[in-house]
């Protein structure tokens, strides 16, 4: 039995091989998967139909099952904020978020340091968000990276 609220066994081979530093692409449901990704990053398919799931779903099951450091979403080209962004603090209101622009998010997605795409059903327009992997802290201060 596990103590997250993860279970989808590819997504947990997936997050376990990942460490600190490490990136994660949640993409919406019209995110060119095969061409706007590091190639050698895993690929988890959770877009079953359109609107399930969504970025956020996802999220919050992440939360519960990695630390994450830092944050950043995709802009449309003129910069301009989404409302998803709001959800996506609400659900980590700890955690800084960067914003970057739509053909830069690409570049930054073909980063070597994306380990994992989880590709989800969310419909709504720029809904991307990449996660990084913190490290956990334990109770003396020490962390494990």
């Amino acid at each position: 039995m596990l103590l997250t609220k993860c279970i989808h066994p590819q997504l947990l081979k997936a997050l376990g091989q990942l460490g600190h530093g490490s990136w994660i692409l949640l993409s919406d449901g019209g995110y060119p998967h095969s061409t706007a990704c590091n190639p050698l990053a895993k690929k988890v398919y959770l877009n079953l139909t359109q609107g399930l799931l969504t970025v956020t779903q996802v999220l919050e099951v992440l939360k519960s099952t990695i630390p994450i450091e830092a944050a950043a979403v995709m802009t449309p080209p003129d910069g301009s904020h989404q409302p998803v962004f709001g959800e996506y603090m609400s659900v980590l209101p700890e955690v800084p978020f960067e914003y970057i622009r739509q053909f830069d998010f690409y570049n930054r997605a073909m980063e070597t340091n994306i380990g994992l795409l989880v590709a989800t059903g969310d419909v709504r327009n720029f809904a991307n968000l990449l996660l990084k992997v913190g490290f956990v802290r334990h109770a003396e201060g020490k962390g494990i990276y």
